[in-house]
C-alpha cells in the first residue's frame, strides 16, 4: 500500500510562504519512521528536525509546494492549500492519505469531498483527516518535518537583509516589534509580508495618522 502523509507549515504566519509537504513512505512502518525521527515537528528542536529530515529522505518520496504571500493576499488560503494538496496527491498517486486537519472537525468531510472532486477519475485514494495527525501518524510527522524545515530556511534567508523577524507568528513579540518599526516608516510592506492579515492591516492604518 502506498501511504502518503501531508502537513503544512506557516499557515498562521504573517511572513513568508505557506509550505505544504507530502511524504510518501516506502514502507509505512510506524516503528521504522519513528526511529528515523518522524514526529510532530513543533515538538522537536531545530537540530533534531534537520537530523530527522536527513534520515527520512532514505525512507520515502518528498513533495514540497510553496504558496507565496502575494498569492495568499490575493486569494483564499484554504483554497490555495487544498490546491497544493491535490497537486501532491496527483504527483504521489497514493492508496491512502493521512492529512493534518485543515479546519474544524465538522468541516473535514466537505474539505475531503472538494479535494476528491479535483482528482483525476483514475485516482481515488482513501483519506484520513484528523487534528494532531502529525503526532498521531508517523507519515504525517515526517511530512511536518519537511514542511517546517523548509519554511524555517526560507525565513532565515530574509534575516540578513530585513533583520530579526522573530518566528513570523503574530503572537511573537519580536515579530510584532518588527511590524511596529516598519509601520512607523510609512513605507509599503515588503513582498514577504502578508498584508491582509489583521496583525499587519491594523498597523498599516495606524501608521497613516
Amino acid at each position: 500500500m502506498r501511504v502518503l502523509g501531508i502537513d503544512e507549515a506557516g499557515r498562521g504566519c504573517v511572513f513568508g510562504d505557506l509550505v505544504v509537504a507530502g511524504f510518501l513512505a516506502i514502507t509505512p512502518d510506524e516503528v521504522v519512521l519513528r526511529a528515523a525521527g518522524a514526529a510532530d515537528s513543533k515538538a522537536l528542536t531545530h537540530a533534531k528536525r534537520v537530523d530527522a529530515r536527513t534520515r527520512l529522505r532514505a525512507l520515502g518520496e518528498v513533495q514540497l509546494r510553496r504558496v507565496a504571500p502575494r498569492q495568499i493576499d490575493d486569494g483564499n488560503i484554504n483554497t490555495l492549500e487544498e490546491a497544493a494538496i491535490v497537486d501532491i496527491v496527483v504527483a504521489s498517486r497514493p492508496d491512502h492519505v493521512f492529512v493534518d486537519a485543515l479546519g474544524h472537525p465538522s468541516a473535514l468531510p466537505r474539505i475531503q469531498a472538494r479535494i476528491l472532486e479535483q482528482l483525476p477519475d483514475d485516482l481515488r485514494p482513501t483519506f484520513t483527516m484528523a487534528p494532531k495527525a502529525d503526532a498521531t501518524w508517523a507519515v504525517v510527522g515526517a511530512a511536518s518535518i519537511f514542511a517546517k524545515t523548509l519554511r524555517d530556511e526560507l525565513l532565515d534567508e530574509l534575516r540578513p537583509t530585513w533583520g530579526d523577524l522573530g518566528s513570523g507568528y503574530p503572537s511573537d513579540p519580536k515579530t510584532r516589534a518588527w511590524l511596529d518599526d516598519w509601520a512607523r516608516k510609512g513605507e509599503p510592506w515588503p513582498s514577504f509580508v502578508r498584508t491582509r492579515w489583521s496583525t499587519v492591516s491594523e498597523r498599516a492604518q495606524t501608521s497613516l495618522f
